[in-house]
């Protein structure tokens, strides 16, 4: 297809260990699924790793134990139920923990996207939040500021500014102009933050295609490194107007999350056993169940 387009594992393998890498998605929505997975197959560690709301992919790289420090706000796999092996690792203390809220998050990723170095907030004043921060690891991020125009107090919480940003979208060019359909979070300002940002897409099409819409590009192919084209690369998580959630498959993750000798079982049979993400889809049950998950083009869903 020429234009930027790489493996994943090519783009995985140019991240050094130590990275701080932001995720894009939403809990069960949107995750970057298979390259939490080529993370684990390549055995990448020591990871800073920022997320809106932690969802599947943050908690495998958790629980294959690549991660030394979470920066999020907040976690789960929704009606699925809590991320058992973030959760777990809180409770031992085994990794570094910043808890924000999701809009401070999307503030800070906000203030790297604009080249800022600092964003003022109110809204974590008056928090047990901000007292934690205050009192924890994120003490050199966060400062407590009086305006001067008004006198006002404010927050100045230190631009966040990932090394790398992984964001799945649903349409791309061969470029990386892309669009993303349905619900954003805090997708967009997450990526224009990082220093080098790399897209998953669904689909790949011409760029007369993405011409002929131009307002639906989201990210233009300027702050695009590198374009992965994989089809259900969120698997088991959903796509907006692509297919939806694979219930099963996130009950039996869940399984194997809730215990911490069992996760290794889940990672060693759908990740380490399988070369690379089509050869996930076989062991997940190819096309029956990517079939079965796809939306109907006139509803969405």
């Amino acid at each position: 297809m020429g234009g930027k387009i790489k493996t994943a594992a090519q783009v995985v393998g140019s991240i050094p260990d130590g990275a701080h890498i932001a995720l894009g998605g939403f809990a069960i929505a949107r995750g970057v699924i298979a390259i939490a997975h080529e993370l684990i197959r390549q055995n990448k560690r020591n990871l800073t790793v920022s997320q809106g709301v932690a969802g599947l992919d943050t908690d495998l790289l958790v629980g294959a134990g690549l991660v030394k420090r979470l920066i999020i706000g907040g976690g789960s796999l929704d009606r699925f139920g809590p991320v058992h092996c973030i959760n777990r690792a809180r409770e031992t203390a085994s990794i570094a923990f910043e808890d924000w809220t999701s809009l401070s998050l999307c503030f800070r990723y906000l203030a790297g996207a604009l080249g800022l170095s600092f964003i003022p907030i109110k809204s974590l004043l008056a928090s047990e939040i901000l007292d934690r921060l205050e009192k924890g690891g994120a003490k050199d991020d966060v400062a407590r500021m009086t305006c001067p125009f008004t006198g006002e107090i404010y927050v100045a919480m230190k631009a966040l500014t990932p090394d790398v940003s992984f964001v799945h979208v649903q349409v791309a060019d061969a470029e990386g102009n892309c669009r993303i359909d349905g619900p954003r979070w805090e997708n967009e300002e997450q990526a224009k933050a990082a220093r080098r940002l790399i897209v998953i897409a669904e689909e790949i099409v011409p760029t007369s295609t993405i011409q002929e819409q131009p307002e639906r590009t989201i990210i233009p192919a300027h702050r695009v490194e590198a374009v992965i084209h994989l089809p259900f690369g969120a698997h088991p998580t959903a796509v907006y107007g692509r297919y939806d959630y694979d219930g099963a498959h996130l009950k039996l993750y869940v399984e194997h999350s809730k215990r911490a000798d069992r996760i290794g079982d889940y990672i060693r049979s759908y990740i380490l056993e399988t070369k690379d993400h089509p050869a996930y889809l076989e062991k997940i049950g190819g096309a029956a169940t990517t079939d079965r998950l796809k939306a109907d083009p006139a509803r969405g869903y």
